[in-house]
Parts: C-alpha cells; structure tokens; sequence
C-alpha cells in the first residue's frame, strides 16, 4: 500500500526531459524573427486598455501622478518578464509557462499552470472579441445591439443582455488566419501593431503640443470650489475636495500605488512571446530580446498617453470611458477623435490576435505530452497547430456569443499571476541545480549495469531525496553554513526547500496585510509578533538562498541580481492574487475542479513521460533477461567444453 503511494506521488512530481541538443526539430514552421516577436508582444500588451486605463486610474486613483504608477506597475512586470526572458534562452520549446514549471517542479503543477492558461486565454479572447464588436458597434451608432436586443435578446441569469454575433464571426475569422499560417498572422498582426503605435505617437505629440504644465499644479482651493459647484454647496468652512490635495500626486503616494496595482494589469500579455520557441529562427536569442524590447516600448507608450492625457486637461475632468476624444474636444481639436478611433480598433484587433495566439500553442504542447487529448497536436500542412487553434476558436466562440464576461474577467489574473509567480520560483530552482539537470536522462542501457540498489536510488524523486537530505542533519547543516563551490544535490535542495518556505510565509503576509490592516494600524501586539516572525524567518531563507552556489552554465540571457528579484516577483505577484474578490477564487476553485477530473482521468495515465518511463522499465527487463539467457548459455558451454 506504501509503494503504491510512493509511486503515485512519484507520478505527479515527474519532470519532463528535454534533449537541448535537437532544439530545431519542431513539427511547427520555423518562420518568426526578432521584429515579428516584438510585434506580438506590443500588440498583445498595448490592447484598447492604453485608450481607457490612463484617464480611469488618474480620475480615481493617482491624478497627474499615473506616470509613476506605470513606471512602478512596469518595473513589477519586467521582473516578470526577465524571468520569462531567462526560460526562453534556456527552454526555447513551445509551451510557455507550463513547459517551464514540468521541466522544473513537475507534472502536476505543470497541469495547473497550463489549464489556468487556458482559462486566461480563453476568457481574454472572448472578452476582447466583444470589446472590438461593441467598439465597432458604437461608432456605426448602435444598430447591432439595437437589433440583436429587439430579436434575440437573453434575459437568463449569468447569460449576456443579447447574443453577439459580430464577435464570433471575429473569433472565427481570426481562427481561419491563424490556422492557415503563423507568417500570415505575424503579418496582419504588424499591420496593426504599426497603426497602433503611429497613433499612439500622434496623440502623445499632441498632448505635449497643446498641454499645460498647470494641469500637474491645480491648487486643493480650485479642487474645493470645483467639489462646491459640483455638490451645488455654498459653505466652505471645514470642507474638503473630492479631488484629493491638489498638485502632482493628489491622493497622496497611497494612490499612486493603488494606481500602480490597477495598471500592473496593462502589462500582461508579452508572455504570449513565449508560447512560440518552436516557431522562432533564432530562439535562444529572439524570444529574450522580443519580451525585453515590447515592455520598454509599451511602458514607454503607456507614460507617454498618460503624461499628454494629464496634461491636455485636468485629472478630474477626465471621462473614464472615453478619456482621449474628450481630451482632444477639451483642447479644440475634435477630429482627433477620428484617429483615436482607428487606433482603438487596431489596439483592439492585436489584443485579439495576442490573446488567440498562444492559445492553441498551450493546448498542442499540453496534447503531445499526453496530459490532454491527444486529437489536439495534429499539425497542418503549412505545420500549423490546426486541431488546436479549431478547438479554442470554438470554445472562445461559443463563450463570447452567451455569456456575460464582466463577471468572469479576474480569473484571468489568477492564471496570468500565478503563472508569474511558478515562472519566477522555477528560474530560483534551475539556477541552483547541478549543472545538467535540465537534460539530465538516464539511458535505459546504463540502467542495466546499475545494481537493483543503484537503480532504486536513481528513480528517486526531488521530494524523496529532500526527505532523505533532512534525515542526514550533519550534512543539511554543513551544506547551509558552509556552501560547496559548485552546486550539489544538497545545495540545490537548501535552495527548494528555502524557497517553499517563502512562497508560505509570501502568502501569510499578504493575507494579513489584506484582512487585517485595522490590527496593524493599531499596532496589535499579536499582528506585530507575527509580522515580525515572518520578517526574520523569511530574511533568513533568502540569505540561505544567497548563500549557495550557482548553476556554472550560462545561455543568452540570465535575469540579473538574483535571488532578489525573482523573490520580489513572487511577492508581487501573490500579493496582487490575494486582492481578489472571495466569488473568483469560488469561480476559480469550480474550473480546477474540472480540471483535475481531466488530469487524473485522462491525463496521468496518457502522459508520454509515464510511457518514456514504462518503455524503459520493459527495454531494461528485456536486456536483463537477454543477459541472464546470455549467462546462461556461457555457464553450459562451459561445462559442455569440461565433459569434452
């Protein structure tokens, strides 16, 4: 009963394998250069939220001061993304966040990651897909939703007001593109991406054109009268502006970094960058380079909007649905909006496009590893994920034509977040690793010369041997205090178990940071001893991590200044999941659910890294008897040769 245990718990925590020396062999067509992944990734993370973020988050949250809160939310998300950027040169294979964490941390995470991928993928095409479909609709005057709700209307719960057609003939469109070539679409997708940029340049000229830097110094006696006029009050006397202080940041540095948690969001998407390794010329290089450059070039272009926004007219005159063209009407340039127009459509078209992309990349890797359905990793012709690519349109189809999606759209943080956070805590683990772990594979041939002792330490799990390292106290304690040169079993160990520690105590101090701020602004005895706690134990786990050596092997780029900034990833990132609202992580629960009915229906026992192990249980059986027979056949020729 205790074996089988062991051997089911050995199964979840089985890593994939990867022979880094048949990189190019791919069934995908390698046709992508270093401009086509730029591309992709700005026109993946600089979406229609560049056109409506600014002027909601400087109305309500930062003021003139949203620069900072981009500049902190981007500084958040390039700790993300040179994680992301380190995997890419290391693992450039399709896959993205779920290849990284099984190929680190083990098959089950993997299956989390990936599923809650596809949720996020899933949900940001749809949504997105109606966006564009609303926007569109909205500038030809409304007839669609005027029609649909005259003759189709929905007035079920959790269903949407009508079905929106437009926009699943968009998700079909864009499936049709994507299916019949990855070239063809990183085409379009630069078209856009272009238009896009270009536009977003002439609105930020033009804020600096017709901008006033009095804009950034309203005084908090205009902000009170603006408050009395408002409220239609005539008393001034012990009154205050609903506008905050006045000034840079008029709701104080607290607003600022609510401000920054709200645009942290506008950064997701240049992960999509890594979904292509298999269909890059040059990945090692390419994918690094693309994620590094599209976030400079989206912060850059969020500052940019954000500066000129905050400039052309007062923060609290913004309209938080349409920020630009009221701008442009504000400073007598009305047909400007025109040109916002075009831009948003375009931004809306690549946001499409970024949140479709990587979608059926997840389902084809997760389909030939055997972990989903295997139908899934059938390739096209022109070596496209055709299968896949059907099946998300499909899905992403259906779900925008019914369903409400407002309600649904924070459970794509907790897939994007805890991707991030699995990216960053799989890059601590790799570069404490002995050196060749990644690739490490005992050859079938080698295991028949192995004693039945040998072998049995050899299928060892990373969990089992941890339990081992703890038994031997001496050597734990000997490897803390006083790290070998290069990194071992027990050093790389230290590191893991450091590491899990932190993620705990990371999720303990959110919490109580969240739900508990009353305790800590009183300064309770009892929040503050353990507060306090968290604080020693965890310093201690990161100087423990510090202290031991690293992976010697280098590759094109490697996140700097570690283990620091990967842990801070972590902790924004776990942070940022636990603001989220008790009805998402409900939702949340109910799709792992599901999801775990498929892995362990299905996918534990289709799972090709199970058959690559069976296959080789059978072939080091079948040497093992062919040695034996061998002996065999020795011993009687000799004793044969004797009686001669």
């Amino acid at each position: 009963m205790l074996e089988q245990v062991l051997a089911f718990g050995r199964s979840l925590v089985r890593r994939k394998m990867v022979d880094l020396s048949s990189l190019e062999d791919s069934k995908l067509c390698r046709c992508l250069g270093t401009v086509d992944l730029i591309a992709l990734g700005v026109g993946s993370t600089l979406g229609a939220g560049v056109y409506v973020l600014a002027g909601e988050v400087a109305k309500g949250d930062s003021g003139p001061s949203i620069v900072i809160s981009f500049l902190i939310a981007a500084l958040a998300s390039v700790m993300a993304g040179l994680c992301y950027a380190e995997f890419g040169a290391r693992v450039p294979k399709t896959g993205s966040a779920y290849l990284y964490s099984y190929v680190t941390v083990g098959e089950i995470w993997a299956f989390i990651t990936g599923w809650n991928l596809i949720l996020s993928y899933v949900i940001g095409t749809s949504s997105v897909a109606r966006a564009w479909s609303g926007t569109f609709d909205e500038m030809i005057g409304g007839h669609i939703e005027i029609f649909c709700k005259t003759y189709f209307s929905m007035n079920s719960p959790g269903l949407a007001q009508y079905p929106d057609f437009f926009a699943v003939c968009l998700i079909l469109l864009l499936s049709g593109l994507l299916s019949f070539g990855v070239k063809e679409s990183a085409w379009v997708n630069k078209v856009f991406t272009s238009v896009n940029v270009l536009v977003l340049l002439f609105v930020i000229i033009s804020g600096f054109v017709k901008g006033d830097m009095h804009n950034w110094e309203i005084t908090e006696e205009s902000l009170i009268n603006v408050t009395l006029v408002r409220r239609n009050l005539s008393v001034t006397a012990n009154m205050s502006s609903d506008y905050g202080v006045g000034g840079f940041m008029p709701y104080g540095f607290s607003g600022t970094l609510a401000g920054a948690a709200t645009c942290f969001y506008a950064f997701v998407g240049f992960d999509c960058i890594a979904t292509t390794g298999e269909e890059v010329k040059n990945p090692q290089r390419a994918i690094p380079i693309g994620i590094v450059v599209s976030l400079t070039v989206c912060f850059l272009a969020y500052f940019g909007v954000s500066a000129a926004l905050t400039l052309m007219m007062p923060y609290y005159l913004l309209d938080e649905k349409s920020p630009l063209p009221m701008a442009f009407e504000y400073v007598g340039w009305s047909p400007a909006k025109y040109v916002v127009a075009v831009g948003s459509l375009c931004a809306l078209s690549t946001s499409l496009l970024g949140a479709m992309f990587p979608l059926p990349r997840i389902l084809f890797a997760m389909a030939r590893d055997g972990i989903l359905f295997k139908f899934m990793s059938k390739v096209s012709k022109r070596q496209s994920p055709v299968a896949a690519t059907m099946a998300a349109g499909t899905t992403a189809a259906i779900m925008a034509f019914l369903f409400d999606l407002k309600a649904l759209v924070d459970m794509m943080s907790i897939g994007t977040l805890l991707a991030y956070s699995l990216v960053a805590v799989c890059v601590l683990i790799l570069r404490y690793q002995p050196d060749g772990a990644l690739e490490r594979r005992t050859d079938p041939s080698e295991r028949d010369n192995l004693s039945s002792e040998e072998r049995g330490e050899s299928d060892l799990t990373e969990s089992e041997s941890h339990l081992n390292m703890l038994k031997g106290g001496a050597s734990t304690l000997q490897t803390v205090l006083h790290p070998p040169m290069s990194p071992s079993e027990h050093s790389s160990s230290v590191v893991n178990i450091s590491i899990s520690v932190i993620v705990l105590l990371v999720c303990m101090v959110s919490y109580l940071t969240t739900y508990h701020k009353d305790s800590i602004i009183g300064v309770e005895a009892w929040i503050m001893v353990l507060l306090s706690m968290c604080l020693l134990i965890f310093s201690g786990c990161v100087f423990m991590i510090w202290r031991q050596p690293q992976t010697s092997k280098t590759v094109s780029f490697m996140v700097p200044l570690l283990p620091f900034l990967p842990i801070l990833s972590i902790f924004v990132n776990i942070y940022l999941m636990v603001q989220l609202s008790g009805d998402t992580w409900v939702r949340f629960s109910v799709w792992m659910a599901v999801g775990f009915l498929i892995y362990f229906g299905y996918g534990i026992w289709h799972s090709m890294e199970r058959q690559r192990l069976l296959q080789g249980s059978v072939n080091s059986s079948l040497s093992r008897q062919e040695h034996k027979s061998s002996r065999v056949k020795q011993t009687a020729w000799r004793r044969n040769g004797k009686v001669r």
